[in-house]
């Protein structure tokens, strides 16, 4: 089968099966307004998505984009929302709807998609690098910590805490790290989706001084692994340009773009 076809292939099961409720496993609330799902999540976060828009013409995108800030304005523990969009969708009028009504547009992101069996290959590591499962809660806030680092963010107790909230939930979602020297140097996490053949692969971050020896490939390596010891044959992911072209050595396509648009309550 050709790439293209892979494509095609690979896009129609996301929009399917990957543009539901899977998509939001730590939802606290979802609210479904004509095609969109208003999301809640923990710690005031809301979350606008959806399978496509039924050919909604730009008016109608403009309505929904309107009635989506009225929603999420109206509840008053929502401090900031993502609208997250796909570059493969009819949207007609969506950018300057969500601009018009307060979104920011943030950089967009290579969708990508491929066989777990392809990625599941030995990928050496460097002398004093291991691989672990991670569990405990220090364990679960060093890793948090380390990506907060890592994409330039304040550290805080935000995703750790939504993290240890999954883990408890015992629904299959895998935490790995690498380390070197007692120290975590790389990691990420994966999520298989229920009823499906995905398991998503996220998070994934490595320390500057760490980068280019063959560390995070390893891990999306470990993370292919457990995905198909849990029966899952797809793998997914959002991917900025940095970790894309690592995606692509291992075997995943570029299928779409996705692209956030973020409100923040004024």
């Amino acid at each position: 089968m050709s790439h293209s076809e892979d494509r095609a292939r690979f896009l129609a099961a996301y929009d399917a099966n990957l543009r539901t409720d899977a998509e939001t496993p730590s939802a606290l609330k979802v609210t479904r307004h004509g095609p969109l799902r208003w999301v809640t999540f923990m710690k005031g976060r809301g979350f606008v998505t959806y399978q496509d828009l039924g050919g909604a013409d730009a008016q109608t995108v403009t309505r929904l984009v309107a009635d989506s800030v009225a929603y999420y304005r109206a509840e008053p523990e929502i401090t900031r929302v993502e609208w997250k969009s796909r570059g493969h969708d009819h949207a007609p009028g969506l950018h300057e709807a969500l601009i018009r009504n307060g979104f920011i547009q943030d950089d967009p992101e290579s969708i990508m998609i491929g066989e777990a069996r392809a990625l599941a290959v030995d990928v050496p590591l460097p002398d004093g690098v291991t691989l672990r499962q991670v569990t405990e809660e220090a364990d679960v806030r060093a890793m948090s910590a380390m990506q907060d680092e890592v994409f330039g963010e304040p550290v805080s107790d935000e995703m750790a805490d939504a993290l240890l909230r999954r883990l408890s939930l015992n629904d299959g979602m895998q935490l790995w790290v690498a380390e070197a020297e007692g120290r975590i140097v790389s990691a990420g996490r994966l999520e298989p989706v229920p009823g499906t053949d995905f398991a998503g692969i996220w998070g994934g971050a490595t320390r500057e001084e760490w980068r280019g020896r063959g560390i995070y490939r390893a891990l999306t390596a470990r993370r292919a692994q457990a995905a198909l010891e849990m029966g899952k044959t797809l793998i997914h992911s959002d991917s900025t340009e940095f970790s894309r072209s690592i995606l692509e050595r291992s075997g995943l396509l570029k299928v779409s773009t996705t692209t956030p648009y973020r409100w923040v309550r004024g």
